[in-house]
């Protein structure tokens, strides 16, 4: 059997890879709630879990950013956390004023590339209303702020390269809302697109693949992100619509497709496996461009997890026939 970043290659190649990639993940809140439960679960699906879930330590395992009270980042955003388990959230912008951009100093520490690395990194740094207006009125310092984040990041993936030798990059920045892009695709294309290709640039000059996680409503700019420089997308399935993928993705961007999050805790186990079967029926092709991708949260019933891995490790090996 191959691995799942071997399936992931073919799939984003188009290479016909023997069976749809999968990955499925748990959220270290999930883990704290039901990880005895989701142990014995996972133990009959080997095909999807080695070692990592069935021994996690949630005190070891556990980032910083899923701690209960506050922390500083490099960029000086203060962090906060409400629960035990799950993200935290920014609550302390340090660009106050616009003027504040023209004195900011890239940081000298090397903090990689963290989710929300490009686009949130500016709303995390001057808080989202400034941001909006930054962008809305298209000031000179914005343009400073997306240069000096991107000097930064550029930075960072030549260092993940180098220290790395997987041969995909995989990175996160969620660009989109639950509807479009709060700045709209006009002016992410203007400030956001060339930032991005800089950045993905340095991967393809150490021939990795590139692998990005965004969500929301993304569906509007799928093609500007390949032409930065994305080989696979991790898009919504909610937010941007199993039609619209079909039509924008299918057989012309590869995606490793998360699932229905938002239905995952208030649907039947029925509705887990129609989803799971319903999703892979209509994004199929043979020769790949499709992987599955599964984020189990503490609210999802223990019987709807069942349901969404059983039916995903009978579709893993759909080739486009009912099986």
């Amino acid at each position: 059997m191959q691995n799942t970043t071997e399936l992931i290659i073919k799939a984003m190649n188009y290479q016909y890879p023997e069976e749809i990639p999968v990955y499925i993940g748990f959220l270290p809140a999930a883990m704290k709630v039901n990880g005895d439960a989701i142990r014995e679960i996972i133990k009959e699906y080997p095909a999807f879990f080695g070692d990592y879930w069935l021994k996690y330590d949630y005190e070891r395992n556990l980032p910083i950013s899923y701690h209960y009270g506050s922390f500083t980042d490099a960029w000086g955003c203060v962090w906060s956390n409400e629960q035990e388990g799950m993200e935290s959230y920014v609550t302390g912008h340090p660009l106050t004023k616009r003027e504040d951009i023209l004195k900011l100093k890239v940081p000298e520490v090397d903090a990689g590339l963290p989710h929300g690395f490009m686009y949130l990194r500016l709303l995390d740094l001057r808080g989202f209303e400034e941001a909006m207006l930054d962008f809305a009125e298209e000031c000179d310092e914005i343009q400073i702020l997306i240069d000096k984040v991107c000097e930064y990041n550029v930075r960072q993936m030549r260092l993940l390269c180098e220290k790395n030798q997987s041969p995909v990059i995989h990175v996160g920045d969620d660009l989109g809302m639950q509807n479009g892009l709060a700045i709209g695709a006009v002016k992410w294309r203007k400030y956001l697109k060339p930032a991005f290709k800089r950045i993905y640039d340095v991967s393809h000059e150490y021939n990795r693949y590139v692998y990005m996680h965004t969500d929301g409503d993304i569906i509007e700019i799928m093609p500007d992100l390949v032409e930065t420089g994305v080989n696979m997308i991790n898009p919504q399935y909610r937010a941007n619509g199993i039609e619209r993928l079909v039509r924008t993705c299918k057989g012309q961007i590869p995606v490793m497709l998360d699932l229905d999050r938002q239905l995952f805790p208030f649907g039947t186990p029925k509705d887990m496996r129609d989803h799971v079967r319903e999703t892979i029926e209509k994004m199929y092709l043979p020769e790949g461009g499709l992987g599955i991708n599964i984020e189990i949260g503490m609210d999802v019933p223990l019987q709807n997890i069942e349901s969404i891995i059983d039916e995903m490790d009978r579709m893993r090996l759909y080739r486009g026939e009912k099986i």
